[in-house]
């Protein structure tokens, strides 16, 4: 592990997550791993607050995503061995492991873009099967009922979407009360599979800065994250650095 802005991070390829993963599945004793993957814009938030700092380091597994937690590892004189975007691990992980009797079950966004969300993951990922999908917009005497429904679907992966920092305070919170072997905080993933937006070109993700394509899809929702953001977080992790 490596340390970012106080958040520990598993420096893992993809191929040994998938590994990991299954092997929780297989475990299949009582135990849930708590899957959480972090960007520029995840550890800002963790750096401004230390409850969500520790929550993520809660985590079983915490994995890098984006240009700008490789290039505060490489500062560290760590190289990041794979970025571990969720748009490309889950299905990597859904077409690795296809066919093993393997289920997950959808929890995030709202009615109508999870609706579409299953039934793309439901056409492109014929080798799980769907234990069923739920929204997230939840409220405090509802959550019950909706974890309940998750148990008894006993799903082997269960993929949270709400945004950072919801997810993984969701997750975290809730964590004794799922019966499921791995649960995963996927951020917006389920907004690419309902078609909300696009993945930028292969050219543009390959160098690591999809953030440029989520930015002009989404200027109002994206702009203050990016333009401010990451220029926050790079000075945060040089201050770190000259501190530590």
């Amino acid at each position: 592990r490596i340390s970012v802005l106080g958040v520990r991070i598993d420096n893992l390829t993809r191929r040994q997550v998938i590994e990991l993963i299954e092997e929780a599945i297989r475990r299949q004793n009582g135990t849930l791993t708590k899957i959480f993957i972090v960007n520029a814009h995840t550890l800002n938030l963790a750096a401004a607050d230390s409850t969500y700092r520790d929550t993520l380091n809660s985590g079983d597994l915490v994995l890098a995503d984006g240009t700008g937690v490789r290039w505060a590892a490489k500062l560290r004189g760590v190289r990041i061995a794979e970025n571990m975007v969720g748009t490309d691990l889950v299905p990597l992980l859904f077409q690795t492991t296809a066919n093993r009797d393997y289920s997950y079950f959808l929890l995030g966004s709202d009615a109508t873009t999870i609706g579409l969300a299953a039934d793309y993951a439901r056409r492109e990922f014929p080798g799980w099967k769907q234990a069923g999908y739920h929204h997230g917009y939840m409220s405090e005497d509802s959550v019950a009922a909706t974890i309940e429904a998750i148990n008894a679907a006993r799903p082997d992966l269960l993929l949270v979407g709400m945004g950072n920092p919801i997810q993984e305070k969701w997750i975290a919170r809730y964590a004794s009360q799922l019966t499921v072997p791995v649960c995963m905080g996927i951020g917006g993933l389920f907004d690419y599979w309902a078609g909300n937006v696009s993945r930028a070109p292969a050219w543009l993700r390959q160098m690591g800065h999809e953030w440029i394509w989520r930015l002009f899809q989404q200027p109002r929702l994206k702009a203050h994250r990016y333009l401010v953001g990451n220029p926050a977080f790079l000075w945060r992790v040089l201050r770190d650095g000259q501190s530590s």
